[in-house]
């Protein structure tokens, strides 16, 4: 995978420093950690109803300890941005081509030296959609890794790490599980959150 900000040692540690201060100063709480049997894992980004999400969740991470790296539409990842977004972690999906993102990015996870959390939005867009998309759960399957249910909750400011998942290969099962964890949870936007 490419450098990025989280593996890049004196910056790092001055963003951490600088998210921990931030987070406290604006009435963030962060909940949870990483357990170790998920160095690395596929972490559930919801809901994600805004664009504020991507510098909330970098904030997190760095204090979380995290090492992560985070899907983006490619769009975002052009002139004059693309080279920032990278090093904030970014990975570019082009929708509107047929590729094998799945498989590529589970060969990432399971072939890491060392921890990788992917950081994956469910909902796949910020604007309100009815159906989660399933990519994280089959990244995570055939990867063999956790899914991490990470979160943001805007209402009561807190942001955290919830529970680990090993997924069972049902599912609709697990979905279950994931939705209801996701149920109380409220975006920027909550009219455009829906975890049913």
């Amino acid at each position: 995978m490419h450098r990025t900000i989280f593996d890049t040692p004196l910056v790092n540690t001055l963003l951490r420093a600088g998210s921990r201060a931030f987070m406290r100063l604006n009435g963030w709480r962060i909940e949870g950690e990483l357990p170790a049997a998920a160095a690395r894992s596929v972490l559930i980004a919801a809901p994600h109803t805004s664009n504020w999400d991507l510098p909330y969740t970098l904030m997190s991470a760095f204090c979380l300890n995290l090492n992560i790296y985070w899907m983006g539409k490619a769009s975002i990842f052009g002139w004059p941005w693309g080279a920032l977004m990278r090093w904030l972690g970014g990975i570019a999906v082009d929708r509107s081509k047929s590729n094998n993102l799945v498989a590529a990015s589970a060969a990432v996870l399971a072939g890491a030296s060392g921890a990788l959390q992917l950081v994956v939005p469910p909902e796949g867009t910020r604007g309100r959609t009815r159906h989660w998309k399933t990519g994280f759960y089959y990244i995570a399957l055939e990867a063999k890794v956790p899914v991490v249910m990470a979160y943001l909750d805007y209402e009561r400011k807190i942001a955290g790490l919830g529970p680990m998942l090993v997924p069972s290969g049902d599912i609709e099962a697990d979905m279950a599980i994931i939705k209801r964890f996701y149920a109380p949870f409220k975006g920027r936007r909550p009219d455009l959150f829906e975890a049913s």
